[in-house]
């Protein structure tokens, strides 16, 4: 890698694309934005005026040929990961790539292919939560076994409100996917099972969505996991974890707002969306990369937990849709990725 700071190009201009151009251009060290990729030439310039001397291109293919980058971050709808992915590994630039890996495990094992091919991991895969303060202090927490065994997992995770356009197979691949993570990330196993289930329904839930519904986990040892899913809560933006120990309970995910007292009422301020909730997590996720990827490395979640992310996205939409209790099909875990 040069000895100055890493060039950084951010493929999608939408919102999380624009905020990551931002991060990179002011808050994170050891690396600059050299290059803003969008389909749509005008949203590209608009995120670009964040990073002083960033190029503008229309295309992965112009971003490659021009040389503009030494690593990338992905940020554009996941059913457009695959085919950037494979152009990435191909030129064998580093990519941090936002959820999804791809929609879908047979995908992503094609993108697994493709890595395992190049030699090196280059692959790591946003899933931000596991640089939050709390989730790493719980972590911590389970692995030290000071509480003794952890035996449940409970989460909250709640939104505002979701666009009318929100369906139940978003609700799990778009919402339900970072507990998945998360439950692996804790636990340190691969999910075996998975159910979900709807009952009562919210009046204020929109069309496509049948709001709130409940999940429940089963991992490769017996750990059992449950989520709360509730996209229309109104309230606005929660995620909540409570671990059970043989000796202990452990909460985390109370919101980083400030508590206040006035009209004879106390309380605390509620998140309103998951960039304020999680934004020192992002900040994190993307500095650590930065410096995995100067010291030529990948220690963040790689490319088999975007997979196994997958795989287990398909059984929860398919236990949503049919019913019952359904298996993760799950491919044998390459040493690659030991």
């Amino acid at each position: 890698m040069p000895s100055q700071d890493l060039r950084v190009a951010v493929i999608g201009a939408g919102l999380m694309g624009a905020d990551h151009v931002e991060r990179i251009a002011h808050r994170t060290v050891r690396a600059e934005v050299s290059a803003v990729v969008d389909i749509d030439a005008e949203r590209a310039a608009g995120a670009a005026k964040a990073a002083e001397g960033a190029q503008c291109f229309t295309s992965v293919e112009e971003l490659l040929q021009a040389q503009a980058a030494d690593a990338v971050v992905l940020a554009t709808p996941g059913f457009l990961h695959e085919e950037a992915l494979l152009k990435i590994l191909e030129a064998g630039l580093p990519v941090m790539c936002e959820k999804p890996l791809t929609p879908d495990p047979e995908s992503s094992l094609r993108v697994i292919e493709v890595e395992k091919a190049a030699g090196r991991q280059l692959i790591q895969v946003g899933f931000m939560r596991r640089f939050d303060a709390g989730y790493r202090r719980l972590k911590q927490i389970i692995d030290s076994g000071e509480y003794g065994e952890l035996l449940m997992l409970h989460h909250q995770h709640r939104n505002a409100s979701t666009p009318e356009t929100f369906t139940d197979e978003m609700l799990i691949h778009d919402s339900v996917v970072h507990e998945f993570d998360a439950v692996r990330f804790f636990s340190g196993e691969e999910i075996s099972n998975v159910q979900v289930r709807s009952g009562r329904r919210s009046s204020l839930a929109t069309k496509l969505v049948r709001d709130p519904q409940h999940v429940t986990i089963q991992t490769a040892s017996g750990l059992l996991a449950d989520v709360e899913i509730f996209v229309n809560a109104q309230l606005g933006y929660q995620v909540h974890t409570q671990a059970s120990f043989e000796r202990g309970v452990v909460k985390i995910g109370e919101s980083g707002g400030h508590e206040f007292t006035a009209e004879q009422v106390t309380g605390r301020q509620i998140d309103q969306s998951f960039h304020t909730r999680f934004v020192d997590a992002y900040d994190a996720e993307i500095q650590q990369w930065v410096d995995d990827v100067l010291a030529g490395q990948v220690t963040g979640p790689n490319a088999w937990d975007g997979y196994a992310a997958a795989a287990v996205c398909a059984a929860g939409a398919k236990a949503q849709s049919e019913g019952g209790i359904v298996d993760v099909e799950l491919a044998e875990k390459p040493d690659f990725y030991a």
